[in-house]
């Protein structure tokens, strides 16, 4: 396979420098990844300023990839690649992670690294963000050599575009690692603002203590507290069909 390779912690992340190094062997890898740490940037795309591209020596001469830091954000390496870097190179499968921590329930609506797989999806390819609990036992390491195994038997199946969010627990509790499906719970964050004032002037950071309003037994919060790795079915399509069809039935 040929795989394209994004994220959103950085080009020099170990997440990602995990996953080159478990699949360049079998596969063909291409790295296109923000220069710089990207987090929180969901769909975004830069627009209106110029982006530098700048060759990463360093993958390039681990493991004999081709690798690219882009100054944008993770949509944008990953699009500048297929619409233009690689435009005439198909590729199999883009994966976008492994993330620096989990990206569960609401939260992946503000992920960079479910946006940047997202992208991948856009262009009708199966496309997964993979993310590793900040906190886990499991090193990233060890998840790129789990998640190649399921990578290939899911694309030898032969299945259609999808979109999958695969988060890892922080341990699988002394079982085997088992991938199971479940659905997106729903998270929060109490005291998410803290204000600071530095010389008259005011300022907010975004922090906050988890708050889980979902996490019942089909959600992928339960799945990871349970020690198994979470696989989210995700679409891009945002229509409410069941107020759809009842305004469309007045």
């Amino acid at each position: 396979m040929r795989i394209l390779i994004g994220n959103d912690d950085g080009v020099e992340a170990k997440g990602l420098e995990a996953l080159a190094k478990a699949l360049h062997k079998d596969h063909e890898v291409i790295v296109s990844a923000p220069l710089y740490q990207q987090s929180g940037m969901s769909h975004a795309l830069t627009i209106g300023d110029s982006m530098e591209l700048v060759k990463n020596q360093r993958l390039h001469e681990l493991y004999g990839i081709e690798a690219w830091g882009v100054s944008g954000t993770p949509v944008d390496g990953v699009k500048l690649y297929l619409e233009e870097l690689g435009k005439d190179k198909q590729i199999d499968a883009v994966l976008s992670g492994i993330n620096y921590g989990a990206n569960l329930a609401t939260d992946i609506l503000y992920s960079g690294t479910v946006g940047a797989a997202r992208e991948g999806f856009l262009h009708d390819i199966p496309s997964f963000a993979i993310s590793l609990d900040a906190h886990s036992e499991i090193t990233a390491d060890e998840a790129a050599a789990i998640f190649k195994s399921y990578l290939e038997k899911t694309m030898s199946e032969a299945t259609p575009p999808l979109l999958y969010n695969i988060n890892f627990p922080k341990s699988f509790q002394g079982r085997e690692p088992e991938f199971l499906f479940s659905r997106q719970g729903r998270r929060d964050y109490l005291n998410a603002f803290i204000r600071e004032e530095r010389e008259g002037r005011i300022f907010y950071s975004v922090a906050g203590e988890i708050y889980d309003i979902d996490k019942s037994e089909a959600t992928d919060i339960y799945a990871t507290e349970q020690g198994f790795i979470s696989v989210t079915p995700l679409i891009t399509d945002l229509t409410d069909y069941q107020l759809l069809d009842e305004k469309l039935s007045i």
